[in-house]
């Protein structure tokens, strides 16, 4: 069971750079199913979860809620997410900012009010929704146990 968890959280915390190594060409082999896999390649695969395991035992609860949450996903769900992990990895630091305090803003939104604050949003020039994140910043996210 153990085991199970461990290669959930693993697939979690690999999955953007997965992502990432799509871009590559494919291997014209077939990478072998897990139980193929030499135990060098297992360690291999492993090491930067377990460093993150082992050094930080506050976020042990959360990266296993997260693998049980990711495992429950609806497929559908899954994809998207992973969409979203990819599209938020190629943002600039300034476009992270205004996705910030657009969620922050919107979040409590009903999806009429979403609808007319977005269309907003779309006809303000760059500078103005820059001036609209410095008068609307989104909140400083908290680090420490069960925030990343």
């Amino acid at each position: 069971m153990q085991h199970h968890r461990l290669l959930l959280v693993l697939v979690l915390l690999l999955a953007p750079m997965f992502a990432m190594a799509q871009d590559k060409p494919a291997t014209t082999t077939p990478l072998p199913e897990w139980d193929q896999l030499t135990s060098a390649q297992r360690d291999e695969l492993i090491a930067p979860l377990r460093d993150r395991w082992n050094s930080s035992p506050d976020e042990r609860t959360r990266l296993v809620e997260r693998a049980r949450r990711w495992k429950a996903m609806p497929t559908d769900t899954r994809r998207r997410a992973h969409h979203g992990m990819q599209r938020w990895e190629k943002m600039s630091p300034e476009q992270r900012q205004h996705a910030q305090a657009l969620f922050h803003a919107m979040r409590d939104m009903d999806k009429a009010e979403r609808e007319v604050f977005l269309a907003k949003w779309h006809a303000m020039t760059p500078q103005q929704r820059g001036e609209w994140v410095d008068a609307h910043p989104a909140p400083e996210r908290r680090r420490g146990p069960g925030r990343d």
